[in-house]
């Protein structure tokens, strides 16, 4: 893997690796994949990192948002 590539861990993109962009990388920079198909949207995110294997993106715990109250 060359030093400009990045590995995706976990979620639905885990093993892909891509190049990444001509600006420098940031730690902890965070990205999102959404999927979407016949049921809800699922989104992941990703926060990018360097390791010591050169840089990963590891899926981010999911933070559940409450569902908005559509009763009135």
């Amino acid at each position: 893997m060359s030093d400009r590539s990045v590995r995706f861990f976990g979620g639905p993109l885990d093993g892909r690796v891509q190049e990444l962009a001509d600006e420098e990388p940031v730690p902890g920079t965070v990205v999102r994949h959404i999927h979407l198909h016949g049921g809800p949207k699922i989104e992941t995110r990703y926060e990018l990192g360097l390791t010591e294997n050169g840089w990963a993106y590891r899926v981010q715990a999911h933070e559940s948002e409450p569902e908005p109250d559509t009763l009135s």
